[in-house]
């Protein structure tokens, strides 16, 4: 999933749509609104984002709603955590090292 997610946001348009879902949900017309983008691509931009799992959509009739699912967001910084967790430790191993090798010279 976290390849759809990567693949989701490489998109501009798809980071501001992410942005404008960002606080609760708005119709896919809405969001058209903001683009100077066809219906249809604005369309196609909300399926990736769904089908990431960047967004949810909720059907009322015959509107479709679009809201930022948080979830999608936390698995990526979840994701981006390891390899920054990773380094810290690598840095924290480095220092304590040179720690060592200053105390046994003195």
């Amino acid at each position: 999933m976290i390849e759809k997610t990567f693949h989701a946001l490489t998109e501009p348009r798809r980071r501001d749509i992410l942005y404008l879902v960002s606080n609760g949900e708005l119709t896919s017309s809405a969001i058209a609104s903001h683009f100077d983008i066809s219906a249809p691509a604005i369309s196609q931009h909300l399926k990736v984002l769904e089908e990431s799992g960047l967004v949810v959509v909720r059907r009322d009739g015959t509107k479709r709603y679009y809201q930022m699912r948080r979830e999608g967001l936390l698995e990526l910084k979840q994701y981006v955590d390891r390899f920054w967790d990773d380094s810290l430790s690598r840095l924290k191993e480095a220092a304590e090292e040179e720690e060592r090798k200053n105390h046994d010279q003195n």
